[in-house]
């Protein structure tokens, strides 16, 4: 049996129900022409993901109802059978997905397994649905379910498997994070060999606050065979899918012997139009990128997104000569364009020349706007105000930081009289020691590095000029040592072991979750990994009141990382 497939992999917009109608109504339109006889939506299609705590207002969940019925009434006439995911509630609500055809809700599947860890929080919102589901059409049997589902051994896939499926469709809003497709596509090839059914599954794609999602949308054959979406962008995949496949490779391979008992499934029954040969079946698309190239379309997606979909055109941010804010740059015209981007150089006394040339030079190669706004009077002006309740004591670190919050203070004044997003140039490693200043240098919407180590910082800003074929960051700025320069000869490993050492220590601890024993047992230094940890545990506070940063890695600070202001443990 042949039929023609459909996945529309779309950038929805949480709480924008009319919007994402637009663009759900706008996909039926394109499977129609296509003449598909199945179209796949990603997870809560109609209220975009994470919904969060709209999902406690009851408003928000009767109006996306009345959204699935206006695209309920929208199918009127068409044999497409469109499933399209959405919140289903009565005295509860279930993360759901909708099988609608002919103006007509077939079925409702409710999503079975529940993800609660890491950026995850469904179990907060949501009731477990009970069943699995099959769609009956002849012969066919189609599986639905929904992201966790299909990742979960013994879960629905399975007893859909076992009930007969040939045709297994996912809808999904998997977020990205560094090398996390490898394991994906790993997981999505073993399931389709294992249970031998064709897979269809649709990824949501664009950013929502500190996630992005990329999209990778698959279909995936039972011998292995897969056919991708496009990385980082929407795109609709039409694929003529020989579902007889899953019963000749079952036959030969005998794939289904042996498995655990029957279970009880909800079957409903449609009827989905055949075709006699296939046309769209396009080779084998996957390709692995670079993870660096991965972590440049992430960032600029999630960029692009938290700008436009939070209503800013244009963003503003200080450019000190230094790396971070040279990459923070570069990606911000990759996402918006130059004309969208403007550049703060706000030197003092302490400020080299050698870090004004490399401002300019970086400004120039972009082709941004630039203003340069000294702060020394400004300066000297709160020195001398302070000076009387300070008295004899000596310049210390407080001096330091009046320095990075008076640039703070005039980003943000930019900020509110133009309208421009800030964007704060603080990178992981700052965040995790504390090597920043709370209303200074922290101030901002977005943190775009925010989940990036010092040295990751590095690799893609190589890329970048890589990318270009020319040296848009400045070579200097690649060889000269870090520094916040806020007093005189000041630099990074002055407060910091090497980025090296610093960066993997933090990374064993934070996103391995290694003890203090076990990363000494990896040949790290104890005196050192003791201070980099007290530096972690003690800036807790600044962390809290930081900018909302891109998740890029394993576990990032934000949504991944809740640990207490207030406690006395250490390890």
């Amino acid at each position: 049996m042949i039929i023609r497939t459909a996945m529309a992999q779309i950038n929805t917009t949480v709480g924008d129900l009319e919007g994402n109608k637009k663009i759900i109504l706008s996909s039926i339109d394109s499977a129609r022409s296509a003449g598909a006889g199945i179209l796949l939506f990603p997870e809560l299609t109609i209220t975009g993901y994470p919904p969060e705590d709209l999902l406690l207002h009851t408003g928000f969940l009767r109006d996306n109802i009345r959204v699935l019925k206006e695209v309920e009434a929208y199918t009127t006439g068409s044999d497409t059978m469109v499933v399209v995911g959405f919140v289903d509630f009565s005295l509860e609500i279930y993360n759901a997905a909708a099988i609608i055809q002919n103006g007509e809700i077939k079925g409702v599947y409710r999503k079975m397994n529940l993800p609660n860890y890491s950026v995850f929080d469904e179990r907060r919102y949501f009731t477990p649905g009970s069943r699995p589901l099959i769609i009956m059409s002849g012969s066919l049997k189609i599986g639905v379910n929904i992201c966790e589902d299909i990742w979960v051994p013994a879960g629905p896939t399975n007893d859909q498997a076992i009930a007969g499926a040939n045709l297994i469709l996912n809808l999904s809003a998997s977020p990205f994070t560094s090398t996390k497709n490898l394991t994906r596509m790993s997981l999505l090839q073993t399931r389709a060999m294992e249970y031998s059914c064709c897979m269809l599954y649709c990824n949501h794609v664009g950013g929502q606050d500190e996630l992005v999602f990329d999209g990778r949308s698959t279909a995936i054959m039972p011998d292995g065979h897969r056919i991708v979406a496009r990385s980082f962008e929407e795109d609709f995949l039409v694929i003529d899918i020989d579902t007889d496949q899953s019963t000749r490779y079952n036959l030969l391979e005998g794939k289904r012997k042996g498995y655990c008992k029957k279970a009880e499934v909800e079957e409903i029954n449609v009827i989905i139009p055949q075709r006699k040969h296939q046309e769209f079946l396009p080779e084998e698309t996957y390709r692995v990128s670079s993870e660096e190239d991965d972590l440049i379309d992430s960032l600029v997606l999630g960029l692009r997104d938290y700008t436009k979909k939070n209503g800013f055109k244009k963003v503003v941010l200080g450019l000190s000569g230094g790396m971070d804010s040279s990459l923070v740059a570069a990606l911000a015209v990759k996402a918006l364009g130059k004309e969208n981007v403007i550049g703060v150089m706000m030197p003092s006394r302490i400020t080299s020349d050698e870090s004004k040339k490399d401002a300019v030079e970086l400004a120039k190669n972009l082709g941004i706007e630039t203003f340069e706004i000294p702060i020394e009077s400004v300066f000297d002006s709160i020195n001398g105000l302070m000076r009387p309740v300070f008295s004899d004591r000596t310049h210390d670190v407080t001096e330091e930081n009046f320095q990075a919050r008076i640039r703070g203070i005039i980003l943000m004044g930019l900020s509110n009289k133009f309208g421009w997003l800030v964007l704060a140039t603080g990178n992981k490693s700052e965040m995790a020691t504390g090597y920043a200043t709370l209303y200074g240098d922290m101030a901002g919407g977005l943190a775009i590095l925010k989940d990036l180590y010092k040295t990751q910082i590095y690799r893609i800003a190589k890329r970048i000029n890589e990318q270009t074929g020319t040296e848009i960051i400045p070579r200097n700025v690649f060889l000269k040592a870090p520094t916040a320069e806020l007093r005189e000869g000041q630099k990074d490993q002055d407060s910091l072991p090497p980025y090296e050492i610093l960066d993997g220590i933090l990374r064993l601890y934070i996103e391995e979750s290694f003890s203090l024993d076990e990363i000494v047992s990896k040949g790290f230094d104890r005196e050192t990994v003791e201070y980099v940890l007290r530096l972690l545990q003690r800036s807790e506070y600044k962390r809290k009141q930081g900018a909302p940063g891109i998740k890029v890695s394993k576990r990032a600070f934000g949504k991944d990382w809740r640990m207490p202001i207030t406690n006395k443990y250490r390890d």
